[in-house]
């Protein structure tokens, strides 16, 4: 068993998201993105992979496959990994997603941004 407090990886900068690795194991990876006001993580796609996001803090828009929904603090959100997949956070605040990938389709996909 392993414990970590979630705000040790809730980092935040003014130019850019961050990306912080909590666990990582086999092909299954367990992350938090974090984004000033306004920032956006860009178009992508986990091919193979299923992805499970748990919104921390503050409030934006989910963009899969072309369709919009509002998302704020406890929310939950499935993408299927072959779904065009982007996120933006609101303008108000900082926001914080906790994110489970199963089947890690890459390396490049569990690394610190």
């Amino acid at each position: 068993m392993e414990k970590k407090e979630l705000v040790q990886f809730q980092e935040y900068q003014t130019d850019r998201f961050t990306k912080r690795i909590v666990f990582k194991e086999d092909k299954h990876t367990v992350f938090v993105l974090n984004f000033g006001p306004g920032q956006q993580l860009p178009v992508h796609k986990h091919p193979g992979a299923s992805v499970y996001i748990l919104f921390l803090e503050g409030s934006g828009i989910v963009t899969s496959d072309g369709r919009e929904i509002s998302v704020s603090q406890g929310d939950v959100v499935q993408i299927s990994g072959d779904e065009d997949f982007s996120y933006r956070s609101g303008e108000g605040s900082n926001s914080s997603l906790y994110v489970t990938l199963i089947n890690t389709p890459g390396e490049q996909y569990a690394q610190n941004i």
